[in-house]
């Protein structure tokens, strides 16, 4: 996952960084002409394969993009649920700099309860890729480590947010611990 600290979000003339905005539903949806832009600008590249915006900030902007199990030059990209919002990534950055993730690692190996989960949110993203279509190549790899360890809490973030609470559980936790940085429920864009 590429860091993104230095991106730019763009906002208006007088809104607040912190502004607290009611929280609303992740739709999944198409992705319109603006949110391609608005993607450029998060990732500052074109963005790859997007098929779809798994969860948006409040405001709108996309948070998480959907994207095809085989990018258009034919390379298989196992990450169906990308991270894209900047201040998310910059936090979740800080977050694997923190050693949590070696942490998470240990419990799924101590916690039997604990890596039933993960692999139940390993199987549901499979899942949800196995929707956009079948690429030999990557079959039964998820993203992030899962279901045995964690090497990506972007990707597990990603699809706690696309995915909603309780179905990646160490996703929900890395969203509970960063929520002093950022939270989906305000607007940062």
């Amino acid at each position: 996952m590429t860091d993104h600290r230095d991106l730019p979000g763009p906002r208006g003339a007088g809104q607040d960084d912190e502004a607290r905005v009611p929280a609303t539903p992740a739709v999944p949806g198409e992705v319109s002409a603006a949110d391609l832009a608005t993607l450029t600008d998060q990732l500052g590249r074109e963005p790859r394969g997007v098929v779809g915006v798994a969860a948006r900030c409040v405001c709108g902007r996309p948070t998480v993009v959907r994207t095809a199990p085989r990018l258009p030059d034919g390379t298989p990209f196992p990450t169906t649920f990308y991270l894209t919002h900047p201040r998310a990534v910059a936090a979740v950055s800080t977050l694997e700099a923190s050693g949590v993730m070696r942490d998470m690692t240990q419990r799924l190996a101590d916690d039997p309860e604990l890596a039933a989960q993960h692999r139940r949110a390993h199987e549901a993203y499979l899942r949800s890729r196995a929707e956009l279509g079948d690429v030999p190549e990557i079959a039964g790899i998820s993203a992030g480590g899962m279901p045995g360890r964690v090497k990506c809490l972007h990707v597990l973030v990603g699809h706690a947010l696309a995915a909603g609470p309780g179905v990646n559980p160490l996703g929900d936790e890395a969203l509970a611990l960063l929520a002093d940085h950022w939270r989906p429920d305000v607007c940062t864009c």
